[in-house]
């Protein structure tokens, strides 16, 4: 591809942006995504349309969120406009309540995310988890891996366990610094996240498993009876069955959740 296409559309580095621009890949997510008609379907981010526009090809409505307004004229110019819902606001203040409320369908949420933002909406998004249908986004690769990452690993943190706690996630494929105008300096992965229909442990209070991994990983190289002093005592860790011996990143999401609810429990 050459840059003199995108000589009027330059990226602005304050949005972080990274257009798709490999039509191999392009094609690889619609064919994963296979958008039908009747679902609500919202993109991120835009951008240069690489993929509203094969599914606009495809649906007969698409809700596109985008926060450079520069780039929504791109879109007012296209011909397939009449397909497109446009709300030029940025994504991670956006009300996905009020479109569920109106659609009364569930949101299947999809993007190219710039990388600056793709953490804080995706944790965002788990506000909305029991409205959508399922999350597919392209990000990061090192974000990827933390949000897959196992107990035991470097990469297991807040972000692993709240995202798995919520969603079953796959890494779907790699893709390569290339397929993208301007090219990063990272690679990238597509992502699926599918909400969970049945939690392995139901969490009470989100807040306080949010609060609790905040102040286990602010000391991750710690023992838990040093980390977690602040809230749990050397006996009552034994009685939960956590080892107070063990790190942050030795307990599992189930493991959390049991302190979490405990904790929940104690309050009220």
């Amino acid at each position: 591809m050459s840059k003199n296409r995108y000589k009027n559309c330059l990226p602005l580095k304050k949005f972080g942006q990274n257009f798709l621009i490999d039509k191999t890949i392009i094609n690889k997510i619609i064919k994963f995504l296979d958008p039908q008609k009747n679902e609500l379907l919202v993109e991120i981010g835009p951008g240069l349309a690489a993929l509203t526009k094969p599914i606009c090809q495809i649906v007969d409505s698409l809700i596109v969120i985008e926060i450079d307004a520069h780039l929504l004229k791109l879109l007012n110019g296209s011909e397939f406009l009449k397909k497109l819902i446009i709300f030029n606001q940025d994504a991670l203040n956006f009300n996905y309540f009020k479109l569920f409320n109106k659609e009364k369908r569930l949101m299947r949420i999809f993007g190219n995310l710039p990388y600056n933002i793709s953490i804080s909406l995706i944790i965002n998004l788990f506000n909305y988890i029991n409205n959508i249908k399922d999350m597919n986004f392209m990000i990061q690769k090192e974000v990827a891996q933390r949000l897959i990452a196992i107990p035991g690993s470097k990469k297991y943190g807040r972000l692993s366990i709240l995202a798995q706690y919520y969603c079953n996630i796959e890494m779907i494929f790699q893709v390569l610094p290339k397929s993208f105008f301007p090219i990063p300096k990272v690679h990238s992965v597509f992502i699926n996240l599918m909400p969970r229909k049945n939690y392995t442990i139901y969490v009470q209070d989100i807040n306080m498993l949010s609060n609790l991994t905040r102040i286990a990983f602010q000391k991750r190289r710690k023992m838990l009876r040093h980390s977690l002093k602040s809230v749990f005592s050397l006996k009552r860790l034994i009685k939960l069955g956590i080892d107070p011996t063990s790190r942050a990143e030795n307990i599992s999401v189930v493991q959390y959740c049991q302190m979490a609810n405990y904790l929940s429990s104690k309050k009220s």
